[in-house]
């Protein structure tokens, strides 16, 4: 046998100093807390839903927290951003929202996540219990109380704000989050009763593989090419905590036929031979004040704010393609239902409380998006939020000047080139504001035409029998007759005693019979679903355009540009120009092995699924093969002759051909 540790004496005596050894070292009883009047007595309040106290001295932010154990709604989004397309994190953009509760474990304070990917609606609480325990939910963070008084706690806040919580560090690529280069901001950490409002400015340091340059081609945009300097980035990460509705959104059916997104969620106690996987609308809260009426006011309208920093004349253009929604509402007997207005001096556009339309500045042209925040327990969107590129409309206009080639003199202005691109920027408001609506893409090519703003449209110019060009009606002006449908299935506010599914089904049926039709599928697949795209044959529509092609390049030379320009920038305006047919290629080539499919239910009666014919095949082929003629391939010598290499400072990028 081994010696023993102790003597019995030593023993007895460690066994009494166990207890002792334990509380100094924070084992045994701790001290009582300070009352949270006590601890943040000095500090500056920010009352509101979650109360904040400001500690100057140290730049900490602390919390109260008194609803335990309640939903509220958490969102995180940039204030500030990068300015970059490619690596994306832009101003205004939402980096995410989840429900959570904050639950007290003695001194801690958890912020947790519940799993609503699974459910079971039941009386039962073993059968609730048994679903919810199966799916593990994501405790969040962990914040140790520091005061308490009454029932409520205070906890520091400032390691979940001034961190990388949102992962953009790893969107930057070889950059690291630095907490010495971050701080707390101020003028945007807001409380007003159903929202906290909460911002930082976090630091990110080169720290890995420089992202300067060249990833992914030799025109990327990284880090180094936006930021002040390619060492660090500093950008404002916004945060909120929200009250969630008292009263949840009444459910909508959702219909692969229709154009609303869906929330959705595994339901445990679907009946037997009924999926499992429940969809609803996802839809902004519209209702009547009287319902059976044919015209009413909503209860409370439906508000959207345009960014203030959007400069005249795009700013009355995002105003009043943003309008033409409030025409789809009074068509289902709403009365100023949509209403568009500027964004309030010192309101961030993060804030839950305000729709909003940012207008967003990139180092180059980019993308623009629609996006929601949306409450997962019933499909209600809270708050959508538009992200329009500014350097889009710059594109439109250059568009134009290729096509048109309008510069008789060079020093003129000509009226047009911005009516283009101001008739395209109205079109792009409405598009991205459906968006947030709820809706998907429609890129069917109807018979009635141009039937959604929810499409890619392609530019619409036709060729006049004197080979000048018709571009009076280059973008659609207003709702499209899909928008109507749209709206009417998504947000119509039926009276009680009235059949909303079979009146639902009604719009759709009635819609459909007119061609009339939503598909936001595959654009590679079906000879009538295509993006940048007119008509509704795609190979006579592309004949068509390599018509106008011709004209235009027949004409395009130093017209193109303004006098005192660089003779090379000719080849910026002329790219757009020559790919002028692009996307309507790709258009016509669906119809080779294309199939003609819709959304088809069993039961509706109709013809899900054709093949294009073969005689319509060969015709399109027949296109196809026109566009690579070396005649239409081919750039004039006295064009060529005309663009000379780019001067020094005048670099090339992604509007050139490489």
């Amino acid at each position: 046998m081994g010696r023993p540790i102790l003597g019995s004496a030593t023993a007895v005596a460690f066994l009494f100093l166990v207890p002792a050894m334990l509380q100094a070292q924070g084992g045994g009883d701790q001290k009582p807390l300070p009352t949270i009047e006590a601890h943040t007595e000095g500090m500056t309040l920010i009352d509101g839903f979650f109360p904040l106290y400001y500690e100057s001295e140290h730049d900490r932010l602390w919390m109260e927290v008194s609803r335990f154990d309640t939903e509220v709604l958490h969102m995180s989004g940039l204030a500030a951003g990068l300015g970059s397309n490619d690596v994306g994190l832009d101003r205004g953009s939402g980096s995410g929202s989840r429900i959570v509760t904050f639950e007290r474990h003695g001194r801690k304070l958890m912020m947790v996540q519940p799993n609503y990917r699974f459910r079971v609606e039941s009386e039962n609480p073993a059968e609730e219990r048994a679903v919810r325990d199966a799916f593990a939910r994501s405790v969040l963070f962990s914040f140790e109380v520091e005061a308490e008084s009454g029932g409520r706690v205070l906890v520091d806040l400032t390691d979940f704000v001034l961190s990388d919580q949102t992962q953009i560090a790893r969107r930057l690529g070889g950059y690291q989050f630095n907490r010495d280069r971050s701080s707390l901001y101020l003028p945007m950490t807001q409380g007003f009763p159903e929202n906290t409002e909460i911002e930082a400015e976090l630091t990110f340091v080169q720290g890995g593989a420089s992202t300067g340059s060249g990833r992914g081609g030799a025109f990327f945009e990284g880090v180094g090419s936006v930021a002040a300097t390619g060492g660090a980035a500093s950008l404002r990460v916004h945060q909120s905590f929200v009250k969630l509705p008292d009263e949840p959104i009444e459910p909508r059916t959702w219909d692969p036929r229709q154009a609303l997104g869906a929330t959705s969620w595994m339901d445990f106690n679907a009946p037997l031979g009924e999926p499992m996987t429940k969809r609803v609308v996802r839809r902004h809260r519209l209702e009547k004040v009287d319902p059976s009426a044919a015209m009413s006011d909503p209860v409370e309208p439906i508000v959207y704010y345009i960014d203030a920093g959007v400069p005249e004349p795009m700013r009355s253009a995002l105003l009043e393609g943003a309008r033409w929604w409030n025409d789809a509402f009074e068509a289902i007997g709403f009365r100023n239902a949509f209403q568009v207005e500027l964004l309030p001096e010192g309101a961030s556009s993060l804030d839950v409380r305000y729709n909003v339309v940012n207008w967003v500045h990139r180092s180059t042209r980019g993308w623009s998006s629609g996006g929601s925040v949306t409450d997962p327990r019933t499909g209600e969107i809270l708050k959508g939020t538009v992200t329009l590129g500014s350097g889009r409309v710059r594109q439109d206009y250059l568009l134009a000047e290729g096509l048109l080639s309008p510069y008789e003199t060079g020093t003129e202005t000509p009226p047009e080139l911005e009516e283009w691109a101001l008739a395209r920027l109205r079109q792009l408001s409405a598009h991205e504001i459906g968006h947030t609506l709820g809706f998907a893409h429609n890129y069917y090519d109807s018979e009635l035409g141009r039937i959604s703003v929810m499409d890619y449209p392609h530019p619409l110019v036709t060729l006049n029998p004197d080979g000048s060009l018709d571009y009076s009606e280059v973008y659609d002006v207003g709702m499209g007759d899909w928008d109507y449908v749209a709206i009417a299935y998504g947000y119509q506010d039926y009276p009680d005693g009235v059949d909303e599914k079979e009146e639902l089904q009604k719009i759709l049926n009635d819609a459909w019979d007119r061609d009339n039709i939503f598909l936001s599928g595959d654009a590679s697949l079906h000879p009538k679903v295509d993006v940048w795209s007119n008509g509704d044959d795609a190979a006579v529509e592309l004949e068509r355009m390599m018509a106008v092609r011709s004209a235009a390049m027949s004409r395009f030379g130093e017209k193109a540009i303004k006098l005192g320009r660089p003779l090379s920038e000719i080849e910026k305006v002329l790219v757009p120009l020559y790919l002028h047919h692009r996307y309507q290629i790709d258009a016509a080539g669906s119809m080779i092995g294309g199939v003609d499919y819709i959304y088809s239910l069993r039961g509706d009666g109709r013809t899900p699924f054709s093949h294009v014919s073969g005689a319509d095949q060969r015709r399109a082929l027949g296109s196809l093969l026109g566009v690579i003629d070396p005649a239409e391939l081919a750039l004039p010598k006295r064009l060529i002759e005309r663009i000379p290499p780019r001067p020094s400072g005048f670099r090339g990028g992604r509007e050139y051909f490489p």
